[in-house]
């Protein structure tokens, strides 16, 4: 139970790692694309936040597939399963539950479950947080004036 424990922790220490270096590069840049854009506040905003859950999106393929690899590495998954399919039904807490890993590896699955839930709320908040910086910085842009030339 102990190596379970040991395994699931090195995998997802490095999902923290992989996290926290997306995060820092997200934020960085929407920060400086905000302040530099000369794109109308809506358009602004939008391209913003598509880029920012992409990037996310990408970043959580990116740890499932680290999940993937330890299932591989440690014989997780039974003979003939897909393992990145398993990885991905426990790092999104699916369950789907027709994938079932070997008895002496029973643990890794709720293991990856938690830090996958983790990894979620974690992207949540930066998204969030990176619509924050966005809106405070759009709101200091100067308005168009909309009058009529009197």
């Amino acid at each position: 139970m102990l190596l379970q424990f040991a395994v699931g922790a090195v995998a997802c220490i490095c999902n923290i790692v992989i996290h926290a270096l997306v995060m820092l590069v997200l934020v960085r840049v929407a920060q400086s694309v905000a302040a530099s854009s000369r794109l109308p506040p809506s358009l602004l905003l939008t391209s913003i936040m598509v880029a920012t859950v992409s990037v996310l999106m990408m970043a959580h393929g990116l740890e499932v597939f680290v999940w993937a690899l330890t299932y591989q590495m440690v014989g997780a998954v039974p003979a003939g399963a897909d393992v990145l399919y398993f990885a991905f039904v426990n790092y999104t807490t699916l369950g789907y539950g027709d994938v079932i890993p070997v008895e002496r590896w029973r643990l890794i699955g709720p293991t990856t479950a938690m830090c996958g839930v983790l990894m979620f709320g974690w992207s949540t908040a930066v998204i969030f947080e990176i619509l924050r910086r966005a809106l405070s910085v759009v709101s200091t842009m100067p308005r168009p004036d909309n009058r009529t030339g009197d």
